[in-house]
């Protein structure tokens, strides 16, 4: 009986209405998540370009939500918690019977070795050209002066960046990457296109920091998009996308002010 629906599923997605229907499901998933944020980060980088040069601006990641600090810790947790659900959602939408949408975008810890070393090997590669990328945009005054957290210090502060950088890369890499690889390849469009269309939405909400980092993750998006092709998982993903943000974010906290980063 899975087998049969399973089938009906295939051929329902290969027909012209199946195809509409995964086209309009796309839509509707980015427009709720990331590609919402695109729209948002174009946006924004007009504005900036319309105000002054972008080298004398500064982005801020991980801002203060309150002034007091329970009500502070209360935001930034919801905004944790609401920006996963539409990581449920696609993960409710890929899944058939039979057949776990964790298993089969390889969102799972089943292959540790494989998830943990393809994951270390992508971030020592993605980090050390994400800092020579962001130096070059600075240089050339094409991206603003980061700052990867602005919180106040509290005895929360470093639990929540860590989780902050957990909740970008689950929602980066499980959507992104996982959910729209597998509805692309089912509407038939080829490995290259797929690739190359993922890491330009992942360049596209990253424009609110400049032109550089829209540069950075575009070239980020097109490593993870051939790693994910050869390894078939997810995970990987994952762990690289985390271990760049936990270093970023938590290494700002505690030594950015004491070496001068962001100025």
């Amino acid at each position: 009986m899975s087998t049969a629906r399973t089938s009906q599923s295939s051929s329902l997605s290969s027909s012209p209405a199946g195809g509409g229907r995964i086209k309009a499901e796309i839509l509707i998933v980015l427009g709720l998540s990331l590609g919402q944020a695109g729209v948002y980060a174009i946006v924004e980088l007009i504005d900036k370009l319309t105000q002054a040069p972008l080298s004398v601006q500064t982005t801020r990641l991980n801002p203060v939500l309150d002034d007091r600090q329970y009500f502070d810790l209360t935001y930034q947790l919801l905004g944790i918690f609401f920006a996963l659900v539409p990581v449920v959602l696609v993960l409710f939408l890929l899944t058939e019977p039979g057949k776990s949408a964790f298993r089969r975008i390889g969102f799972t810890f089943r292959k540790p070795k494989v998830d943990f070393g393809l994951g270390v090997a992508l971030a020592a590669v993605i980090g050390i050209g994400t800092l020579g990328v962001y130096a070059a945009g600075r240089a050339l005054g094409i991206t603003t002066a980061i700052i990867p957290t602005a919180l106040d210090t509290y005895w929360w502060t470093l639990p929540v960046l860590v989780l902050s950088a957990l909740r970008h890369a689950v929602l980066e890499e499980v959507i992104v990457v996982g959910y729209l690889f597998e509805r692309l390849r089912e509407l038939g469009w080829s490995v290259a296109a797929i690739v190359v269309t993922s890491a330009l939405l992942r360049g596209s909400y990253h424009l609110y920091q400049g032109i550089g980092p829209f540069i950075g993750n575009v070239i980020m998006g097109l490593i993870f998009g051939y790693a994910y092709t050869r390894a078939k998982r997810v995970m990987p993903l994952v762990v690289a996308h985390a271990l760049l943000d936990v270093a970023g974010f938590v290494g700002f906290a505690l030594f950015g002010s004491a070496i001068g980063i962001g100025n």
